[in-house]
């Protein structure tokens, strides 16, 4: 109760505003960069784009699939994007799950589904759940290029991928307000640059 008495919302407000900002300062625009002309290359030579997170970065990953099947097409002049989330099939999520762990819940679907230059974009707070480690091994196994998008320090992840955007903060809310941000600059400007 001692939030609601010292704070109002209005002073949270600007707080979280500048930490949204200061955050959104933090991108690496050069990683930003080569994100971009991985995801246009995969699109241009027909590999597939998976995508997955856990939490507030499933529903991202969810959104890139809809932003990027739906509005890159759209508006693009012949892109025709193959994007596939990892975290849109319950049924399938829970039956690895439940049978084999929940830490093979992406890694799993890739191996069936995956193709070597095919494209992984990892999108994690911390960097650290094992799901989202195992999913990176296993495309690197395959030879799937790997992007990530991290906050906090990029945790084990930030190691393993080919290129990371890092999202300097603690907050997860920040972090996914960003990583969807990132999400939505990404797709405009691959609709508006094809």
């Amino acid at each position: 109760m001692k939030y609601f008495m010292d704070n109002t919302i209005e002073d949270y407000f600007k707080s979280y505003q500048k930490q949204v900002s200061d955050a959104f300062n933090s991108v690496d625009l050069k990683a930003l960069d080569v994100f971009v002309d991985s995801i246009v290359t995969a699109v241009e030579l027909n590999n597939k784009i998976y995508v997955c997170g856990n939490g507030g970065s499933a529903a991202i990953a969810e959104h890139f699939t809809c932003d990027h099947l739906k509005g890159v097409r759209e508006g693009s002049v012949d892109l025709t994007p193959k994007v596939i989330s990892l975290a849109s099939n319950l049924p399938l999520i829970t039956a690895i799950a439940n049978d084999i762990s929940y830490d093979k819940v992406f890694s799993y679907q890739l191996e069936s589904l995956a193709n070597p230059y095919d494209v992984l974009v990892v999108i994690s707070s911390s960097g650290n759940s094992q799901n989202i480690l195992d999913a990176i091994d296993a495309a690197k196994e395959m030879r799937v290029v790997v992007h990530g998008i991290f906050g906090f320090d990029g945790g084990l992840a930030k190691h393993k991928v080919d290129n990371y955007i890092h999202i300097d903060s603690n907050n997860y809310g920040v972090i996914e307000d960003v990583s969807q941000s990132i999400m939505h600059i990404v797709a405009q400007h691959i609709a508006k640059r094809c």
